[in-house]
């Protein structure tokens, strides 16, 4: 399975709910939550864009190139909907 990287901020309720319901997925989706406050160049490029879901794009065995955001998610998507909708963005 690809890990997810999720851009988020201490305090976003969006960015909470969303890091809830990808940890409720089951199977779990490896995910790896980064606050964009801990450093200036994040906080520069996500401001206050969170949540901003992503993948590592793998160009080698255990080496990872830019990364791939992807189209904002829906605080509506839960459970199988969310499930289907990372399907559909080609996370697996």
């Amino acid at each position: 399975m690809q890990e997810l990287l999720l851009f988020t901020r201490q305090g976003c309720c969006l960015c909470e709910g969303l890091e809830e319901k990808l940890g409720a997925l089951d199977p779990p989706q490896p995910l790896h939550v980064i606050d964009v406050d801990t450093d200036p160049v994040l906080q520069g490029r996500y401001g206050l864009a969170v949540p901003v879901l992503a993948v590592a794009v793998a160009v080698a065995a255990g080496a990872y190139g830019p990364l791939r955001e992807l189209p904002r998610v829906s605080p509506r998507l839960a459970g199988a909907q969310l499930q289907a909708w990372l399907i559909k963005q080609g996370v697996r």
